[in-house]
């Protein structure tokens, strides 16, 4: 196969590289926002064309200081960069005495010794995740490094033992290289490695070498990514009279590689070093490597990286959408058990999103950071969300999916999963798709109800992982402390409730290990004596069935009895996410998926409606995501009952997943626009609404999802407990003219409902009830 290749033309070449990588990677481009980290720059070598490497006299210090690093990172952090690069001369402390100084001065025996030391500060407590250069190592100093990293790279750079590149670097030994890449593998540790193309080698040297990576890569499953760099000379080195790598033979070696190496092996070729990117794109690579918008290249100073908005712009132009990544790819992200030391777990979980890529921004739910916009020309200073103002989306599957559901086609499972991949200037245009169904459906008008939240106890039995709100009757070091209500206190904030014009009160509570049946049923006909008219919102899929459990009844029986009461519909709340193997970890004791569903089911059956909420954004992955949606729609489409369909955005803040290190934080600003646009497709034809949790998305978050599909706002909630206790920081209520602010930008009519969507009043722009 190789000799076939070879045979081929560049332009065929080319061709059929780029064709395998669109087959895998689709039509986007990753690239590592990271700050360059030059931890020393002595080198037990002198390879010919490095201007990298200093002699001790041309220094300030043999390596940078703890505090030099720290005040990189965290230029880094500012900047939302993920990686923090560190490259470093091989071995220092083997060629120069103010280098063994330094680190006995300093307490390490080693470079690597100070490496582990300070990539794990910087991964702890500075705020990056390292990718560790540090040259050949043995397998115990690459495993020495890895619980301070989240990947490790090193360069092949060429098969040949003898270029005169070479001469003067004993560590360039391509046996030394390939054994450090081979023990790596024998460690798990994520490993980036490369060619370096014109410094004296030939086209089968090259393939030779991409066959050795190959094997390494198909044997252990750790090479993440290949690069494939171009030699440019530079002055006062031994190679500074060497040409530059021939255009064709740098071109077809990335072709070579993409063909050779296994499909799941990303390939990267450095971006600032090439004069034409377009090429390197049709010459098959996936990635742009580490981009910094703080620091230099230091190893190639004469070539600034490229401007990340001018290489969105022009990577669009090839029909692709850039995609910042981690320092190690999302294969590996999702798998950390396999690919990560347990301390480099949490770090990578805490940068990431669903899908293993890098957060985009730093908004999150509950918190105070602005939202990006999706429609607007206006990336905030620190987004790598790249969202641009046009309409369409390259050729690929994603484009012929949303043209097959403009046409009315139900995505499946597999379908609603590729919906929920859509990146850059894609998310855009789901959300449009989602805005024309939506506006199809229900039109214009936004609705909101005037209700008032009543959390009558927060002390649970349960061990919900990600709740802050609830207390067990000792937890008085948590916020705030255990409380039950009085039937008299309920009674009371009831009749408050009607006096300020709400028309719903949404009822819920931790499960007291005291409540009996007979409690639910009180709390009901408490609310009712206070105020006949009001609707009873109320009572978790958990809550009725420990209510009928401890009752000794038939769901239907007990839910006849509630709504005898005077219980109108269910919240659909505890549904968190449908999917058991994530209930496992996220709340180990409470009612499994098909409970839930069966209460809902049986709450139906007995003339109550419902919704269907998702909490999403601690651990699980979009496959669960789809599941929950087509889970629910089956059940919706046997009974008809839910009224709506309320994503409801992790606020991560104060809960104990999260500060147990076990949770993400949140979902990303893109994740939470497609969860509204993508449950808008999945149920368009049944479930007529969906609901936009200003509490957790904020006012300006809220009015995006409004052009995304959404065409409620859910209540004005008056006194919202729980977000409020997990740390979210958009207050507890909202009135009718901070709805107008969201709604009328949009010249969108505001209306308010019921909670059954009858239409009570509408309000014109400045506020105006016109009825």
């Amino acid at each position: 196969m190789d000799s076939d290749l070879t045979a081929l033309s560049t332009p065929e070449l080319m061709s059929r590289a780029a064709k395998a990588r669109d087959s895998r990677a689709g039509r986007y481009l990753t690239f590592s926002p990271k700050v360059f980290i030059p931890l020393t720059r002595l080198c037990n070598d002198a390879c010919g064309y490095c201007t990298f490497v200093r002699r001790p006299s041309q220094v300030e210090s043999p390596f940078l200081s703890p505090d030099e690093v720290r005040a990189i990172a965290e230029a880094g952090v500012d900047a939302n960069c993920h990686e923090a690069l560190f490259t470093l001369g091989e071995r220092p402390e083997n060629r120069w005495a103010e280098a063994r100084k330094w680190l006995e001065a300093n307490g390490h025996a080693s470079t690597v010794d100070y490496l582990a030391s300070i990539a794990a500060r910087t991964m702890t407590e500075f705020g990056l995740l390292p990718h560790l250069n540090a040259g050949a190592l043995t397998k115990d100093e690459l495993a020495a490094l890895r619980p301070a990293s989240v990947s490790q790279g090193m360069m092949l750079e060429s098969i040949r033992s003898d270029l005169e590149a070479h001469r003067a670097a004993p560590d360039k030994s391509p046996e030394r290289r390939l054994a450090t890449i081979k023990a790596a593998g024998e460690l798990s540790i994520p490993f980036t490695t490369g060619l370096l193309v014109g410094i004296g080698d030939t086209e089968q040297d090259r393939v030779r070498a991409l066959g050795e990576l190959a094997e390494l890569a198909e044997e252990f499953g750790h090479v993440q990514e290949v690069i494939i760099q171009n030699f440019l000379p530079k002055p006062r080195t031994r190679l500074a009279s060497t040409p530059p790598a021939d255009r064709e033979s740098f071109l077809r070696t990335i072709a070579l590689a993409r063909l050779l190496l296994p499909p799941d092996v990303h390939l990267q070729a450095p971006p600032n070093l090439s004069d034409d990117i377009d090429e390197l794109v049709a010459a098959g690579i996936d990635d742009l490597g580490g981009i910094s918008p703080v620091t230099i290249d230091h190893v190639n100073p004469e070539r600034p990286w490229p401007h990340l908005d001018k290489l969105a712009r022009q990577v669009e132009g090839l029909g692709f959408n850039l995609v910042p990544r981690l320092p190690i790819y999302p294969e590996f992200a999702t798998d950390p058990r396999r690919w990560l030391a347990e301390e480099a777990r949490f770090p990578v979980l805490d940068h990431a999103d669903a899908a293993g890529y890098a957060r985009e921004d730093r908004w999150v739910s509950g918190g105070d950071a602005p939202a990006p916009s999706l429609f607007e020309d206006r990336p905030l200073p620190t987004s790598l969300a790249i969202f641009r103002p046009r309409t369409g989306t390259g050729p690929g599957a994603l484009a012929e999916l949303l043209e097959a559901v403009e046409a009315g086609h139900e995505p499946d499972s597999t379908q609603i999963e590729e919906l929920f991949a859509a990146r850059g200037n894609d998310v855009r245009r789901v959300a449009e798709v989602a805005d024309t169904l939506r506006e199809r459906i229900v039109g214009d008008d936004v609705t909101f109800v005037v209700n008032r939240n009543i959390n009558y106890t927060n002390i649970c039995t349960f061990r919900c992982r990600f709740c802050a709100f609830s207390k067990g009757p000792l937890s008085l070091n948590l916020r705030g402390a255990p409380y039950t209500l009085t039937m008299d206190d309920l009674a009371q904030r009831v009749t408050e409730a009607a006096e300020a014009g709400a028309t719903e009160v949404c009822l819920q509570g931790g499960i007291h290990p005291d409540f009996d049946a007979e409690y639910y049923l009180e709390v009901v006909r408490t609310v009712k004596a206070a105020v006949p008219a009001m609707h009873v919102h109320a009572f978790s899929a958990l809550e009725v069935y420990e209510g009928a459990r401890r009752a000794g009844l038939e769901l239907e029986d007990y839910l006849r009895l509630l709504k005898e009461a005077g219980l109108r519909t269910l919240p659909g709340t505890a549904a968190e996410i449908l999917d058991d193997e994530v209930r496992e970890v996220l709340c180990p004791d409470k009612i499994r998926t098909e409970t839930w569903l069966e209460v809902h089911r049986a709450a139906h059956s007995v003339g109550l409606n419902s919704n269907v909420t998702i909490m999403f954004g601690s651990l699980e992955r979009p496959a669960s995501w789809a599941k929950h949606m087509t889970l629910t729609r089956d059940l919706q489409k046997r009974t008809g009952g839910f009224t709506e369909f309320v994503p409801l955005p992790f606020v991560h803040m104060a809960t104990p997943i999260y500060m147990r290190k076990l949770a993400r934080r949140g979902p990303t600003f893109r994740e939470a626009v497609l969860m509204h646009a993508v449950g808008r497709i999945a149920y368009a034809s049944t479930i007529p609404n969906i609901q936009a949790s200003w509490v957790k998305m904020g006012v300006a978050g809220a009015q995006e999802l409004l052009r995304s599909g959404a065409n409620d706002l859910g209540g004005t909630l008056m006194e919202e407990n729980i977000s409020r206790a997990a740390g979210a920081s958009h207050g507890q209520a909202l009135g009718m003219e901070d709805f107008l602010s969201i709604t009328s930008p949009l010249g969108r009519r505001l209306v308010q409902r019921s909670t059954l969507y009858g239409h009570l009043r509408s309000f014109s722009a400045h506020g105006a009830d016109i009825g």
